[in-house]
């Protein structure tokens, strides 16, 4: 009786100890639940919505290798100074785009914001950062860092009828239906061209419209630059003719500004033609009148132009382009230049 006894309450014992234990036993947190990144079709393809957010991003780029031919071609690196010491005819660069879209409705309407960054390498020590464009849009009003109408241009590598600098930091209105356009902009020129002993300190206003009618499209653009005095205007106008696309457009300066100052006058066409799916082959001319600037003022002598652009669908997402241009001034030697370049999307 005593063994049994022993038994048992050696049994009660360990029953008790493993109570215990048990009691104090540490129990694994149960795994949160992963938010999976949702697609956002509200706004078109590539956009997706930021995690705990109802703000919808996209980013996509491309990454480009070119090589310039023209005189002295390697005379302005990456990063817009100098390069190395060399006056090769011949310079290769590559580039490198990033751009970041996010959209959000509003009781206004979608706001969005821009911020593309781009990276330029002439070689391994002449490389350049910048920002390309950071905006913001709501409701038609922009504001930020962004490129004006005068950067538009026929769709060939011959015409030369944009600013000669056309990122500005701005704010403007634009009206627009998906056949129309209109708007006006305030344009800050500190680093535009300036005559006469005039300092950057000055700004612009620039006005454009456009829009298409079937097969034809059409813009105006217009600005006047306040601390030069002077103005521009611009008509462009491209129509589906054959198995291309006629591209004319014309651009007069009451003098050299910020907003053009190749020539007094100019006239340029192209004909866009489409040979196959994949292939483009783009013939251009163009003539100046007045052409290039003497203490502030137009020359006396003319100019024109001529060139060809191919481009061609490689693959899905990879393209090339070659361009061969020659340009003829009355005043000057005259010059051939181009370019080949290949460039990934995404």
């Amino acid at each position: 009786m005593n063994i049994k006894s022993l038994l048992l309450g050696s049994a009660a014992a360990l029953a008790v100890v493993s109570g215990a234990q048990a009691a104090d036993a540490i129990v694994a947190a149960e795994p949160e639940p992963v938010e999976y990144v949702r697609v956002c079709d509200a706004y078109g393809t590539g956009y997706f919505y930021i995690p705990g957010t109802e703000t919808c991003l996209k980013i996509n780029g491309y990454i480009r290798f070119q090589v310039d031919v023209a005189p002295n071609a390697s005379s302005i690196g990456a990063s817009g100074g100098g390069s190395v010491d060399n006056d090769s005819d011949w310079d290769a660069r590559t580039r490198g785009q990033v751009q970041f879209t996010a959209k959000s409705d509003t009781e206004y309407g979608p706001l969005t914001g821009v911020i593309v960054m781009q990276f330029n390498a002439d070689n391994a020590s002449d490389q350049g950062a910048k920002l390309d464009s950071a905006y913001l849009d709501i409701a038609g009003f922009r504001a930020g860092l962004f490129y004006s109408w005068w950067d538009d241009g026929l769709s060939g590598e011959t015409d030369d009828i944009g600013s000669p600098v056309t990122l500005h930091n701005s704010i403007r209105y634009q009206y627009e239906t998906d056949a129309f356009y209109a708007g006006i902009s305030v344009d800050e020129l500190e680093d535009g061209p300036f005559y006469h002993g005039e300092e950057p300190n000055n700004f612009g206003v620039a006005v454009g419209l456009g829009g298409k009618a079937g097969a034809f499209s059409y813009q105006i653009t217009a600005g006047y630059d306040t601390d030069n005095e002077e103005g521009a205007v611009r008509a462009m106008g491209t129509v589906a003719v054959g198995p291309g696309t006629l591209g004319l457009a014309v651009v007069y300066s009451t003098n050299p500004n910020a907003y053009y100052n190749k020539a007094e006058w100019a006239v340029a066409a192209e004909y866009a033609i489409k040979a196959t799916d994949k292939l483009k082959i783009t013939p251009g001319v163009q003539y100046y009148g007045d052409y290039g600037v003497t203490a502030g003022e137009f020359n006396d002598g003319d100019a024109w132009k001529a060139g060809v652009t191919i481009d061609y669908q490689i693959v899905e997402n990879l393209s090339t382009k070659i361009s061969v241009q020659y340009l003829d001034p009355e005043d000057a030697d005259d010059v051939t230049s181009g370019f080949f370049r290949l460039q990934r999307a995404f």
